[in-house]
C-alpha cells in the first residue's frame, strides 16, 4: 500500500543557490540530501541551477544515493543557459548505470512567449520526441518530465506535451492559488493521460515575498485531497536551498510532512 510520503518530492538544488534573494534573508548552506533528510521527504528532483551543477555529473549525484527516487534535469532553469543550446540529456542518461534510484529526467522553464521565430519552447516537438525514445530506452527506462506554470496555460502547448510522461504544474504567485482547480483542468485538457504532480513553492518566488502559512497550508491540504482521489500523482516542495533559513512555510510543511506521511493511499 502506497503511502503520502512516497508520493512526495523535495525540489532541489545547488547549496547556496537562492542566497542572491536577499528578501528570504540569511545564507543558506544545507545540501540536497541534508534537506532532504531535514524535511522528512523521500524523493529528489535535482535541478541546475544558474547553470549549476556542471557536468560530469556523477560527483554530484553521490550525496542523493539515499533518496528513495531521483530525477535529474536535462534543461535547468532559465539562468542555464548551456541548456538552451545543449540538453543535459547524455549525462543524465550516464547516471542511470550507477544511480539505481533514477527514475526520470525533467525539463525547468521549458515553455515562453513566442519570441521572434513564433517558437514558444525552449526545444521542439521534434527534440522532444527524440528525449523521449532515448530516456524510454535507457536501462532502465526513464520518464520525461516537463515544468508547467500557470501562466503558459493559453500557449497552444498540447503537441510539446504529448512526448512527456510527467507533467509539474505551478502557481508562480500564491495570488494564482484559488485559480487551482480551474487551472489544473486546462492542465489535464493540454495533456490529457499525463502524471500529473503538483508544485508547492514554499516561498513566494513570484512575487518576492515570503509565502504565507496559510497559503502553504492551503496547497497542502489541497494537494493531499488530490493525492488521495487519484486527481494528481504527487506534490513537490521547492526548495531545498531554503530549508534551514527558519521560514515559517518551511517550518510548518516540515510539520505537515511527519503528520501524514505515513498515512495511506489507496
Amino acid at each position: 500500500m502506497k503511502t503520502v510520503n512516497d508520493k512526495l518530492w523535495l525540489w532541489c538544488h545547488q547549496a547556496g543557490s537562492h542566497n542572491y534573494i536577499k528578501q528570504i534573508g540569511g545564507q543558506s548552506r544545507i545540501t540536497p540530501a541534508d534537506a532532504l533528510s531535514y524535511m522528512g521527504i523521500p524523493n529528489s528532483i535535482m535541478v541546475t541551477f544558474g547553470g549549476l551543477p556542471e557536468p560530469p555529473l556523477l560527483p554530484h549525484a553521490h550525496g542523493l544515493a539515499g533518496a528513495d527516487k531521483l530525477v535529474w534535469s536535462i534543461v535547468g532553469d532559465s539562468s542555464s543557459k548551456r541548456n538552451d543550446s545543449s540538453s543535459d540529456l547524455e549525462e543524465v542518461i550516464g547516471l542511470s548505470r550507477t544511480c539505481s534510484n533514477l527514475s526520470g529526467a525533467i525539463m525547468d522553464d521549458f515553455f515562453h512567449k513566442p519570441d521572434v521565430n513564433g517558437a514558444i519552447s525552449r526545444y521542439s516537438v521534434e527534440q522532444l520526441t527524440y528525449f523521449a525514445e532515448r530516456l524510454h530506452t535507457a536501462v532502465p527506462p526513464l520518464d520525461l518530465w516537463v515544468v508547467l506554470y500557470a501562466h503558459d496555460l493559453e500557449l497552444p502547448l498540447a503537441p510539446l506535451l504529448a512526448p512527456c510522461d510527467v507533467v509539474t504544474f505551478w502557481s508562480w504567485t500564491a495570488a494564482e492559488l484559488p485559480n487551482l482547480p480551474d487551472n489544473l483542468a486546462k492542465a489535464r485538457a493540454l495533456a490529457p493521460g499525463k502524471r500529473l504532480e503538483l508544485g508547492c513553492y514554499m516561498w513566494d518566488y513570484g512575487t518576492g515575498t515570503e509565502m504565507s502559512v496559510e497559503s502553504m497550508r492551503w496547497q497542502c491540504e489541497r494537494g493531499l485531497a488530490l493525492l488521495k482521489t487519484g486527481e494528481i500523482d504527487g506534490m513537490i516542495m521547492l526548495a531545498s536551498c531554503i530549508c534551514d533559513l527558519n521560514l515559517p512555510a518551511v517550518e510548518w510543511t516540515r510539520r505537515w510532512v511527519a503528520q501524514v506521511g505515513r498515512q495511506t493511499l489507496a
